[in-house]
């Protein structure tokens, strides 16, 4: 087992990340099968496996592989963090190009918001809401940049604010830019997280935004969750890392979600 530093630092590669993913689509699958699925022999699936099942992000059994948890628990906070990091930062460096100077910001719970948080902190003028202790820790020695923190219940796994009390704070104000992350996209347009708490805050915050820009790396498209937090047609832009997969590239059309795509 990785030891907790090590595991901090992990950054799968992009042939993990898309392995990570057809598992997820599938929930469990042969050895034999990704091998012939993803082009690559069965050592270098069974050292990709190993080291994804080190990071507590696959689960084995004998000549498999299958996802740890379900629809209902996310990924630990930890292992989010060191997931994709590398397709992260480009996403972060994409949408601060993109923010401009003086202006309102809500950014929410999520290792990609936190990445967006250190790529604005050469910004100036900034105003910005947040229900994330880690983005307010961030941004608050951006001595240009006013952070005010939502109210609410902290989740220790995260430092994530939810509940009645931070939806009925952000009710309060009208914001530019919604800058949000995601657990998970289904291939029916929904986007959906895990914590019904969590989720209402986020529907606030999407509510009480101009605009809404969703930063989510490729492992989230094809991800299930339980909770529906909002549809494609909510969003007005998307930010990410690879070319969505198929059958999102419709979908992002048929709702007029512009999208950028931060290839290495």
């Amino acid at each position: 087992m990785l030891s907790p530093k090590a595991l901090s630092r992990m950054n799968a590669n992009p042939r993990q990340i898309n392995l990570l993913n057809v598992v997820r689509a599938r929930d469990s699958m042969t050895v034999e099968q990704l091998s012939e699925m993803l082009g690559v022999t069965l050592q270098t699936v069974r050292r990709d496996v190993q080291r994804l099942a080190e990071a507590g992000l696959l689960t084995r059994f004998h000549g498999g592989v299958r996802v740890p948890g379900s629809t209902i628990e996310n990924i630990a906070h930890p292992q989010r963090e060191s997931l994709n990091a590398e397709g992260k930062a480009r996403i972060a460096r994409a949408v601060a190009g993109q923010v401009p100077n003086d202006c309102s910001l809500i950014l929410n719970i999520g290792t990609t918001t936190e990445a967006i948080a250190k790529a604005l902190l050469h910004h100036t003028g900034l105003r910005v809401i947040t229900n994330n202790l880690n983005v307010a820790a961030i941004l608050s020695s951006n001595p240009a940049c006013e952070v005010i923190v939502v109210g609410g219940v902290v989740r220790a796994r995260d430092r994530g604010i939810v509940g009645e009390a931070a939806v009925d704070f952000i009710r309060q104000f009208k914001v530019d830019i919604a800058l949000i992350g995601i657990s998970g996209i289904e291939a029916d347009g929904t986007l959906r997280d895990y914590d019904y708490r969590e989720v209402k805050v986020a529907q606030a915050i999407i509510e009480h935004a101009r605009e809404v820009w969703l930063a989510a790396d490729s492992s989230k498209f094809n991800r299930p969750a339980m909770v529906e937090v909002a549809a494609l047609s909510q969003i007005d832009r998307l930010f990410t890392d690879a070319p969505p997969p198929e059958p999102f590239p419709a979908l992002l059309a048929e709702a007029q979600v512009r999208f950028e795509v931060s290839l290495p």
